[in-house]
């Protein structure tokens, strides 16, 4: 069966005319969808005999909340469920300004970086534009008190080898749901063509980019799509996203003790990127099971890298640390399905 969610305004219009309906019914599921993640039966403005020929035709199409963990800070840690039982984790981020979410854009990922827990699950598929945009429905639903303002494409899988999803379901974001493009913010580990194609959208977001050492051999060691493109076509590809956006990078740096952590590294970063403008996010490693046996460096360990870069000219912060309790942090995200949460749930259901 066909689904509503995914469906632009002009899309959803025009399924209503094809069932001798006025344009503005189609404004009005869009409406129910995508502002109050509700199902077809619940909209009640709708007359009831175009509820029932339409669900003879579609499915809602919305997520579903199979499991929730909160953390002391306010994170919340969502499994949420698509039409198909396909599972994948999201992350609603309450701050003091604002409300960010943490989406997935695969089932998995087939990036394969060495230090993340979604690489350990391998990868299922793409996720649809609809099954992207319906995690944010989901958590906003559920969390109805504040405005989802700020998303980032930093959940499972690698954004970019799901592009055309990923870009329909930006617009998604932005023109069905009310978030400003300069709120989002789409994490690659640096593939280059959905770079360059990217740079052509004319969309303002934000390109935050996994960089994680300062040179091809290191970084091939920890980011396997190191081995297709290399550091220098990478940034090349960066640096054309900025001469055509006018938006500032933002270089991501997972910190890995005795791996790339040294003051050094971080001399030869800033030397690497010089002539990009953005800043370098410091975050150091989330605990994660995996066979090469990474660990977090040591607080002053974290702290000589940062100066080095400050003193190299180069803004950098140091990413702020939520939900790593319920292993909601970056790098944790892992698909699994618990046996307490066999029963299928509802949208925003507790």
């Amino acid at each position: 069966m066909r689904q509503l969610l995914g469906r632009t305004t002009l899309e959803l219009e025009e399924i209503a005319r094809s069932h001798g309906l006025p344009a503005y019914r189609g404004r009005q599921i869009a409406r129910w969808l995508y502002r109050r993640g509700s199902a077809l039966e619940a909209m009640t403005d709708l007359p009831a005999a175009t509820r029932t020929a339409l669900a003879g035709e579609f499915e809602s199409g919305l997520c579903a909340v199979a499991h929730r963990e909160v953390a002391a800070d306010g994170t919340t840690k969502y499994l949420v469920r698509a039409a198909d039982g396909e599972l994948v984790e999201c992350v609603h981020l309450p701050y003091a300004d604002r409300v960010s979410v943490c989406l997935s854009s695969q089932v998995g990922c087939a990036a394969g970086c060495t230090f993340c827990a979604t690489a350990l699950g391998g990868f299922s598929r793409n996720l649809t534009a609809g099954e992207i945009a319906g995690q944010l429905v989901a958590m906003q639903a559920d969390r109805p008190d504040r405005r989802v303002s700020h998303a980032v494409y930093m959940g499972m899988g690698e954004p970019l080898l799901n592009y055309d999803n990923v870009l329909a379901s930006v617009r998604l974001l932005t023109e069905e749901i009310g978030l400003s493009a300069r709120g989002v913010t789409l994490s690659t580990v640096g593939v280059v063509p959905g770079i360059l194609r990217l740079a052509g959208e004319a969309i303002p977001l934000t390109l935050a980019l996994s960089l994680h050492a300062p040179d091809d051999a290191l970084r091939e060691r920890l980011v396997p799509t190191a081995r297709k493109w290399k550091l220098d076509q990478i940034l090349a590809a960066c640096g054309e996203y900025h001469a055509r956006t006018g938006r500032n990078l933002t270089f991501e740096y997972l910190l890995l003790a005795g791996v790339n952590d040294s003051p050094e590294q971080a001399r030869a970063l800033a030397d690497r990127i010089q002539g990009l403008p953005g800043n370098v996010n410091l975050i150091p490693f989330n605990h994660v099971a995996t066979p090469a046996g990474f660990r977090r460096p040591a607080p002053e360990r974290v702290r000589a890298f940062r100066e080095a870069l400050v003193g190299a000219g180069r803004p950098t912060t140091q990413r702020m640390e939520r939900g790593h309790a319920v292993s909601a942090a970056c790098g944790q995200l892992r698909r699994a399905v618990l046996p307490r949460i066999a029963p299928r749930a509802t949208p925003g259901s507790r």
